[in-house]
């Protein structure tokens, strides 16, 4: 399986964040559209943990890892409520045993995008460069939705 490399997360980074407003929008329209199914999937995770925080920032990481994938080529099918039902068991089974352990491990094995999972540990648990830091409640429910995206994208790559 291809693996989405540093310099494609720093690409989407540099993109992602220099854009307007209405690019952005644009941007977000245009994955929200290749990946409808998915995109309900996280932002349902913002309803149930009763977290309107969590909403926003699931938008911008949607984005961002989308383009994380389109930046390093690598192009994925649409995420189905199978797939999703597929996942959900075995991925909870495994977030058990990482919290757990503490091993990062059986996540980048189960995720099998360890740059991507690496990455999203690093957001979560680091300061902005203003200082501005997650509180830990919402850092965990970023964390768990946004490697079980990262999952999610990784089962679809077209091969």
């Amino acid at each position: 399986m291809k693996h989405v490399q540093l310099a494609s997360i720093e690409k989407a980074i540099k993109k992602v964040d220099n854009l307007d407003d209405d690019s952005l929008e644009k941007l977000s329209e245009t994955y929200a559209l290749a990946q409808p199914v998915l995109l309900g999937y996280i932002m349902s995770a913002a309803d149930e943990y009763e977290n309107e925080q969590l909403e926003g920032l699931l938008i911008y990481y949607f984005c961002l890892l989308s383009e994380c994938f389109a930046q390093e080529s690598i192009m994925t099918s649409e995420v189905s409520e199978e797939l999703i039902e597929a996942f959900e068991e075995p991925f909870f089974d495994m977030l058990d045993v990482y919290f757990e352990n503490d091993d990062d491990d059986p996540l980048e094995e189960f995720c099998d995008q360890p740059n991507l999972t690496e990455f999203m540990a690093m957001e979560v648990s680091t300061p902005d460069e203003d200082g501005t830091k997650l509180e830990d409640e919402t850092a965990t429910q970023l964390f768990i939705v946004t490697t079980a995206m990262i999952g999610l994208m990784a089962r679809s790559i077209k091969a």
